[in-house]
């Protein structure tokens, strides 16, 4: 389990070729994309190599498999969406066939997730376990994604189909997940931390299962414990970003904004993270946060040149929390509202309703939470005060 896993445990759909016009820059200084120089590590080197190879001979779908796998770890660790661009031009001979050769439709499923079109990556996946029933990644990548949807039962029937596949841990660490974003965490908590003592799984599997109670334990109110969870998976992987990004959120949440930006302050490259640096210089008040703010309002201009929605949710939380923009927000929640469903989208859609005073906008949040059964304690105020304000 290498690919579709460190998704899940670690976005509109995007076109095929031909299907866009080319964007031509007005000025030949205009930014298009932020694409980091080629380091010396094992990994970059792999990939350059790769794509010289394939540059002669495209047809050899193996070597075209690894350069797209590798691509998209890339843009994972390097928080880089212009690599997801480059897996897809690795395949680009198989990439629209409706049937493709075994092991591209799981990297395409994965490329769909990750560019957040949910729709096309569970066609993918449905497709890959009917064909291999035992292929545990596409599990994985199918309760995730179901998750995210908000389809919390089918979700659940994903993680259950790996219990005779994979280890205790890795099915612990997707239900308990699942739950999470169902509003159950504090089961999610029990159930994930039972199986992780009994386990004895790799660092990897142990840092996905740290990450995962950390963001149980948030959810649930518990923040002293949440915290020590986050300290103890950064320390087996500083470059997990996503769990960087959610351990930000919890000292900003606290009001801790200076050990908020000390977190995220090296890790910039990453467009989740560069947002929390925003959101704690502006809390501050320090001198760096024009700067911070400038550099994020750029990262937002380059995905829309791109034509894609990846920083939807981060530009939400930006008009309503920086640039105060109440209406803006509410906007922009509501189109996020329109593919997902998790805690955070939940979050911003009641929060960007209050603040724009027009708390009926709320409606779909509060009829999905009454759905779900959620009792996290923070999503169930909101809730609440909501409701106050509804007639």
């Amino acid at each position: 389990m290498v690919l579709a896993t460190a998704w899940v445990l670690g976005c509109g759909r995007s076109p095929s070729f031909g299907e866009r016009e080319p964007f031509i820059p007005r000025d030949a200084a205009e930014v298009l994309a932020r694409v980091p120089a080629v380091g010396v590590d094992a990994r970059a080197r792999e990939r350059a190599a790769l794509r010289k190879a394939l540059a002669g001979h495209a047809g050899q779908l193996d070597m075209a498999l690894r350069l797209a796998r590798l691509e998209i770890e890339a843009s994972r660790v390097l928080g880089e969406p212009r690599y997801l661009g480059r897996a897809q031009a690795a395949l680009r001979p198989w990439w629209d066939l409706a049937t493709p050769p075994p092991g591209v439709r799981l990297v395409r499923a994965t490329f769909h997730h990750a560019r957040r079109d949910f729709p096309a990556a569970l066609e993918d996946l449905d497709a890959v376990v009917k064909e291999d029933p035992g292929n545990v990644d596409a599990w994985l990548l199918r309760a995730e994604v179901l998750g995210i949807r908000g389809e919390h039962a089918e979700a659940a029937r994903s993680c259950e189909r790996l219990t005779a596949l994979t280890s205790s841990l890795t099915v612990a660490v997707c239900e308990a997940r699942v739950r999470s974003l169902a509003g159950h965490s504090r089961k999610a908590h029990a159930l994930l931390s039972e199986a992780l003592r009994r386990s004895e799984r790799s660092q990897e599997s142990r840092t996905r299962a740290l990450a995962t109670l950390a963001e149980a334990a948030a959810l649930a109110g518990d923040a002293g414990l949440a915290e020590r969870y986050f300290l103890r998976a950064l320390s087996l992987d500083s470059k997990d970003y996503a769990a960087r990004a959610a351990y930000a959120d919890l000292l900003l949440d606290a009001g801790r904004a200076r050990e908020a930006a000390v977190v995220v302050m090296d890790h910039t490259q990453d467009d989740r993270l560069l947002l929390r640096h925003a959101l704690a210089e502006n809390a501050l008040g320090s001198s760096r946060a024009s700067e911070v703010t400038q550099a994020l309002s750029r990262r937002f201009e380059e995905s829309r040149l791109r034509g894609d929605s990846l920083l939807a949710r981060e530009e939400a939380r930006f008009a309503l929390q920086v640039e105060k923009a109440p209406e803006k927000a509410l906007r922009l929640a509501q189109a996020v509202w329109a593919s997902q469903r998790e805690p955070w989208d939940v979050r911003l859609l009641i929060e960007a309703a209050l603040a724009a005073g027009r708390p009926e906008a709320a409606r779909p949040a509060l009829d999905f939470l009454q759905a779900s059964g959620c009792e996290d304690p923070g999503l169930v105020f909101l809730a609440e005060r909501v409701r106050s304000l509804l007639p």
